[in-house]
């Protein structure tokens, strides 16, 4: 069985769209607000996983999803809000090279994200299935399919020239520090580890934060995607709200997948929130073991990556 991901309908029409989708076991991406037109040959997104499992499984019982438990605990215990201040500032400097957004791309290949349970395939090959599948069924958007194509640069950091940050400090799921841990966090026991998880300004609700505070002004657990944001960010890139938004918040799946933490959220992020929910559907099942002819796609990547990026860029 496939899943189906065609164009949303209205928000009005939002009790019929859900009746059609139980009936057809279609998978509706729905943001909450109109969109363009989708192409005719829509993706057709699998049920399982490269490994033969259900997406975003942490509980099976394999080799992958042990490496994928121990990345965790190691997380949990480590992001804490004092060492994501650190990072922060460390890595806001943009003082490790300079080189154009394919360079970084093809700096991927290198890399492998021990965080995720559905893929292990080098990271350039990812980027291109989101990117493809985005473009095949919106093809008027560009901004999206690039937002695809380098949502996951930040991945770098891993590489000994950008400082060689373990996969703790770089990948998976992100999450709110000076505030309490959500349960929706996954694998949610090992927090108890983390400094922060007693401190009574950290570990009620709240925390340090006013309700509709904004994220921009909350200290996420540092990794690839707040690092992705601060260069794109300050080396002058174009791409709209919604695009920084996804890239800073991609990984944020307790808000994103399981609707945690929206109280700290402010009007923007509510209504950028849409197209990350919509990107999220092409990021989590376009992961395949098939590869793209990179070389095929790469003159139409470079042409985006030129509307919108200087040639040149800080990292």
């Amino acid at each position: 069985m496939t899943i189906l991901i065609e164009q949303p309908y209205l928000e009005t029409q939002s009790e019929e769209r859900n009746v059609h989708a139980e009936e057809t076991n279609e998978f509706v991406l729905d943001g909450g607000f109109p969109l363009p037109q989708l192409s005719q040959d829509v993706f057709l997104a699998p049920e399982i996983n490269s490994f033969g499992k259900a997406f975003r499984n942490y509980d099976a019982g394999t080799e992958r999803q042990t490496t994928v438990e121990e990345f965790y605990k190691k997380q949990h215990i480590n992001q804490t809000y004092e060492f994501v201040k650190r990072m922060r500032e460390e890595y806001a400097k943009l003082d490790k090279t300079e080189m154009g957004i394919w360079e970084c791309c093809e700096l991927l290949n290198e890399v492998v994200d021990d965080s995720d349970p559905d893929l292990d395939e080098p990271q350039i090959q990812h980027l291109l299935q989101s990117a493809e599948a985005i473009r095949q069924d919106y093809p008027n958007e560009d901004w999206l399919h690039l937002t695809a194509l380098i949502h996951d640069l930040g991945k770098i950091l891993l590489l000994p020239s950008f400082g060689g940050l373990p996969q703790w400090a770089v990948v998976g799921d992100t999450f709110p520090l000076g505030c309490a841990f959500n349960e929706s966090n996954v694998h949610l026991k090992y927090f108890k580890e983390n400094a922060d998880y007693n401190n009574p300004a950290y570990n009620t609700k709240n925390g340090i934060y006013p309700n509709g505070v904004g994220l921009d002004n909350v200290m996420m657990s540092f990794g690839h995607d707040d690092y992705m944001y601060m260069v794109a960010k300050e080396n002058g890139c174009t791409l709209p709200s919604a695009a920084m938004f996804i890239i800073r918040y991609h990984s944020f799946y307790p808000l994103h997948k399981e609707g945690a933490y929206t109280h700290l959220m402010n009007e923007e992020d509510v209504e950028n929130l849409k197209w990350l929910k919509i990107f999220n559907k092409y990021d989590l099942y376009s992961k395949s073991k098939v590869r793209l002819d990179v070389e095929k796609v790469k003159p139409y990547y470079m042409s985006l990556i030129e509307k919108y990026f200087p040639a040149k860029l800080r990292w």
